[in-house]
């Protein structure tokens, strides 16, 4: 399990609102959404058709879509680059939740976060 002393936190549910506010802007989020699941489908195309090299795509359309838009959009740094694991599976939880309609929550949670650390 990843150490979180660096940073601060105590655990990864107190690293999520962090992780969420470091995608405050919807762009960002739909970027990451977007970038997610095109690497997921030429992946799966990929995998589908016997292509095992195909698989790299998710990392490489994933994180290739969203780093650039923390640093284009968000204006900040991705916090995969502190906590990797906790990023990833943030980034799961984050497009889960989109998909399923609650990217309002996500704005709520993001605007609150950044009060409590202005």
């Amino acid at each position: 399990m990843e150490q979180a002393t660096e940073a601060g936190f105590g655990g990864y549910e107190e690293f999520w609102p962090y992780y969420v506010a470091m995608h405050a802007r919807a762009a960002t989020r739909w970027v990451h959404l977007g970038g997610t699941l095109t690497g997921l489908a030429v992946s799966a195309y990929g995998l589908a058709r016997g292509r095992r090299r195909y698989a790299v795509a998710l990392p490489l359309i994933g994180y290739g879509t969203a780093w650039p838009a923390h640093f284009l959009i968000e204006g900040n740094n991705p916090a995969t680059f502190g906590h990797p694991v906790w990023s990833l599976r943030g980034d799961v939880r984050m497009i889960r939740m989109m998909l399923a309609g609650r990217d309002a929550e996500l704005a709520e949670t993001a605007r609150k976060w950044l009060a409590e650390h202005a």
